[in-house]
């Protein structure tokens, strides 16, 4: 079935979107949504996709527009689920912008109608399958919020880095967030940077607005950078800065800069169609930024080749599913939970699918976090962790012990860091808390699902949350305390659970003995020993899980 694209335009959600809902069973189906582990009742969260093509389906509607519409409306669902006040798709809305004279975009714009009907926005960047002048102009047509225009949903504070780019590269502020996203293809006008035949340096006239409108942001304003090609691929090695890894060096290193130094929490791109993890240098390793290469939603997944040019550390991987990420804001704040879901064919055979599983199960793969008060720590393997130490308004947290023990490797056998990141949030809604709320993301074993030779629907579970063994410092306030209340062992470090209930933090791990001890904590006690230093006002914890942790009276 074909739909002329002006008259695609003026239909609602129950057009070519509920055409294509045929075949896909989406039930509400019981699951915990981000929120509920938020500790501020003013948390709120985003979601963000990738890219959405389709092709040699038997499904007319996907097939008429090479857009992955069953995948895009489950993704909806769990948008919708979760509570998000807007979505963000890295690129590649369609396989082709045109088929049999028929222009694709319209389809991919109208399914986002559930979304509009919930007050929830959705906010695209082009990808290279949408690259041409004609469709930079559909999409300013399609997309008026990339402007600030219908449906922005509470953004503000829109700009551009000129006019020609207007509603293509553009940034926002919503709540205590700062959202950036770069277009790099053909300009409305079917122009490129400085008159050059191709895109591959459209980036480059854009660097400075990157820079100004990274600098103008609140302190206290978290910042996200979002497009479509990567600051380094894994199986593409055309890249944001240029057509390879070495195009634009001194232009590439700036960029990092501009983000490392500007607070930049992740950076964001598709084109791989893989779940990618890495830290992202420049040339002289004094720069750094975290970027997240987004699991595919699309008929596509393609396999890492080798070549990084010495400047990326691999963090986590995860090949060959469907996938889509939540960001929970929390004040200073954010939590990313990955989750993803089988393409229904057997796990070694998902290069290419044609068909997808009636349903859809979505399970969260991993977790992981930043925040504008803590600090970001890189740990090799064999690495310690007892760099990590963190302060906030008199209160220090530190690990007293605990080594990065994971043996994962990515499928291109490169040993698998962890950035190990901190942050701090009042616990005024904390009974008896006698400390700010400590959060720490990073030390749970990566993620690595790549076996090619693997059999199976996988994923097939939640990811395993367990952590190294390791010991966590807090000071606390020692006027919170009467003397006969630190020897009973009910002053310690607590964790909030699944009920809502901050217990005794070694209540939560895996194995080991609960034991307390009055006094510092020493290298031969077990999992499960607990204390309090009273002469150095720290209540310490040896453990083998990560949370949200406060000192508190139990």
């Amino acid at each position: 079935m074909y739909l002329d694209r002006r008259e695609l335009l003026k239909i609602g959600g129950a057009s070519a979107a509920g055409l294509a809902l045929s075949g896909l069973d989406l039930p509400y189906l019981p699951f915990k949504p981000a929120l509920a582990d938020a500790v501020s009742e003013n948390a709120w969260c985003f979601g963000v996709m990738a890219d959405t093509q389709w092709k040699d389906s038997d499904d007319d509607d996907e097939a008429a527009s090479t857009c992955a519409l069953r995948i895009v409306h489950a993704l909806n669902e769990q948008f919708i689920n979760h509570g998000c006040k807007f979505v963000i798709q890295v690129g590649d809305l369609v396989n082709d912008e045109a088929k049999d004279g028929h222009r694709n975009l319209p389809y991919r714009a109208d399914a986002c109608q559930a979304l509009y009907d919930k007050g929830i926005g959705f906010f695209p960047v082009r990808g290279n399958h949408e690259s041409s002048a004609t469709a930079a102009g559909e999409m300013r047509t399609l997309f008026p919020q990339m402007s600030g225009g219908e449906n922005s949903v509470g953004a503000t504070n829109f700009t551009y880095p000129f006019d020609l780019l207007k509603g293509l590269s553009y940034s926002f502020d919503y709540d205590n967030v700062r959202c950036v996203f770069i277009d790099q293809f053909v300009r409305p006008d079917g122009t490129n940077y400085n008159g050059e035949s191709s895109y591959n340096n459209n980036l480059l006239d854009q660097i400075d607005w990157v820079e100004t409108t990274l600098e103008e942001k609140g302190a206290d304003q978290h910042a996200f950078v979002f497009a479509h090609k990567n600051l380094i691929g894994q199986n593409h090695k055309d890249v944001l800065t240029g057509a390879n890894l070495t195009a634009n060096s001194t232009e590439r290193d700036r960029f990092i800069k501009i983000l490392d130094t500007n607070g930049v929490g992740y950076y964001l791109g598709g084109h791989d169609h893989v779940h990618h993890r890495s830290m992202v240098t420049d040339a002289a390793k004094t720069y750094n930024v975290d970027q997240i290469i987004c699991s595919s939603n699309s008929y596509k997944f393609y396999t890492p080749k080798s070549g990084d040019d010495g400047r990326e550390y691999p963090v986590c991987q995860e090949l060959y599913t469907i996938g889509f990420y939540i960001f929970t804001v929390d004040g200073s704040r954010v939590t990313v939970d990955f989750y993803s879901a089988s393409t229904g064919a057997d796990y070694g055979d998902s290069d290419r699918i044609t068909t997808l599983p009636e349903t859809l199960t979505f399970y969260l793969r991993e977790r992981f976090g930043c925040s504008l008060n803590g600090g970001n720590f890189a740990v090799q393997r064999s690495g310690a962790y007892t760099d990590v130490t963190s302060t906030y308004s008199g209160y220090t947290a530190k690990i007293l012990s605990g080594t990065n023990k994971n043996s994962e490797t990515d499928i291109l056998g490169r040993e698998l860091w962890k950035t190990v990141n901190t942050g701090w949030a009042e616990s005024s809604s904390v009974v008896n808390a006698a400390s700010p709320i400590f959060s720490l993301w990073g030390l749970v074993d990566n993620l690595s699902l790549y076996d090619k030779s693997l059999t199976g629907e996988l994923p097939a579970s939640d990811e395993p949350t367990a952590t190294d063994t390791y010991t966590l410092s807090i000071s606390y306030n020692t006027k919170k305390f009467r003397p006969s209340q630190l020897v009973t062992g009910r002053v310690a470090i607590a964790a909030c659970g699944e009920d809502q209930l901050w217990k005794n933090a070694t209540a939560f791990n895996t194995g080991g003995s609960k034991k307390f001890v009055l006094g510092p904590w020493k290298d031969t006690y077990g999992l499960g020993t607990y204390g309090i230093d009273t002469k150095s006002g720290t209540v310490w914890a040896v453990l083998n899980h990560e949370s949200d942790f406060v000192v508190k009276y139990i």
